[in-house]
């Protein structure tokens, strides 16, 4: 697995999802998330990781909160094998305005070994982030933590069109995030391989000149 992980950390996502189509266990239109979900720090390239899913609530206060959960946070990002990524769904009001994590929560995340965090909402102090190599992908920038309670740890969570489960390995990059199945992801590198094979080989037939829409007719047809 961990050969898998180190590969897929230098491949682009939408090379991913088209190997996982491949594999043809889903539907092509899910375990992805929509555009509302933002690549703060593209330059740190692709990011791999097991989620540890979270559920907090930011700006209503449905109960306190508790010490206790919170606590289970840490252990469970302390637990996952590494490298881990922090995925969480908002289920208060307003997520528009809910922050989800800042330089703090960043800072302690990372030291028990996230690599990263995924968020429906948003997260703040972007620049005091940014030094630190921490993933980020948020629906954008908020200024306030208002009240962030910790409501469970370790649940299936969904993050703008992407369910993922405590375990699941997510890849992401500029692009966006995939959620990968780990019951057939032995195959994911062949697929790679295959993806690009194809693609590269009509990029380059086209681009060497005199494609003609007889040859797309017998791409796509098998006959022109």
């Amino acid at each position: 697995m961990d050969e898998i992980i180190s590969l897929l950390k230098t491949i682009d996502t939408p090379t991913v999802c088209n190997a996982i189509e491949l594999l043809g266990i889903r539907p092509g239109g899910e375990g992805f998330t929509s555009n509302r979900v933002k690549c703060l720090y593209p330059e740190l390239g692709p990011m791999v990781g097991y989620a540890v899913t979270v559920q907090m609530e930011t700006m209503t206060q449905m109960v306190p909160r508790d010490p206790n959960i919170t606590m289970e946070f840490y252990e469970a990002i302390a637990a996952t094998p590494q490298p881990s990524v922090i995925v969480v769904q908002e289920i208060g009001a307003f997520p528009e305005f809910a922050a989800h994590s800042g330089d703090v929560m960043a800072t302690l995340m990372q030291n028990f070994g996230a690599i990263g965090l995924v968020t429906d909402c948003n997260v703040r102090d972007f620049y005091e982030v940014k030094p630190f190599g921490f993933h980020t992908f948020a629906a954008g920038l908020s200024a306030s933590h208002a009240y962030c309670r910790i409501a469970s740890v370790g649940v299936p969570v969904q993050v703008h069109g992407m369910v993922v489960r405590p375990g699941d390995i997510i890849h992401g990059d500029i692009n966006g995030l995939v959620q990968v199945p780990k019951e057939r992801i032995d195959e994911i590198p062949a697929k790679i391989k295959e993806v690009r094979s194809s693609e590269q080989d009509l990029i380059a037939r086209v681009r060497k000149g005199g494609f003609t829409l007889d040859d797309i007719r017998e791409i796509l047809t098998g006959s022109r």
